[in-house]
């Protein structure tokens, strides 16, 4: 169950890979989807299932961009105003990039930005249902992406602690 990196789980790495490469692919679709949409807004996208399963309509809508939120405080056309797929990408890439590093600051910053992105998950998922009224199977996939990614880094603090216990 655990491997030469202080305790980590042995299947850490490869689900930390798995879950990253998948949110990426998530994110630059989303990405592709959100442009495609807004040069032609006749495009249709393979998400937009039905009238009520869209992910167009939710990557275009007001909170596809800074959570909703980051244009009450700049203008929407602001560069800080950035499709969600962006911080996405930004997200997977340091998930994966720190998640190479045995130190106990790069797995806290790994917990703590996987909770962050768990709370924009629930925020975004109450925006879905409560406000758009839609059905997102590409943005459902990214929330749930979030959730085991949190519960990887969860077990790879725990197995760095009992790493550093039985070296220490």
């Amino acid at each position: 169950m655990v491997c030469n990196t202080g305790g980590v789980p042995k299947w850490e790495r490869g689900a930390r890979f798995g879950l990253c490469v998948l949110g990426l692919v998530l994110s630059v679709y989303a990405l592709h989807v959100e442009i495609s949409r807004e040069r032609d807004p006749e495009y249709r996208a393979m998400c937009d299932l039905a009238q009520s399963v869209s992910c167009s309509k939710v990557f275009t809508s007001r909170w596809g961009r800074g959570f909703g939120l980051v244009q009450l405080f700049v203008p929407k056309d602001s560069a800080l105003n950035q499709p969600n797929s962006v911080l996405g990408i930004i997200f997977y890439t340091l998930q994966l990039a720190l998640g190479q590093s045995a130190s106990s600051r790069a797995a806290l910053f790994l917990i703590f930005s996987s909770w962050v992105s768990v709370a924009g998950s629930v925020y975004l998922a109450g925006v879905l249902v409560l406000v758009l009224g839609d059905f997102c199977v590409v943005c459902v996939s990214t929330y749930l992406v979030n959730f085991a990614l949190l519960y990887t880094n969860l077990k790879r603090r725990v197995g760095l602690e009992r790493g550093k216990e039985k070296t220490g």
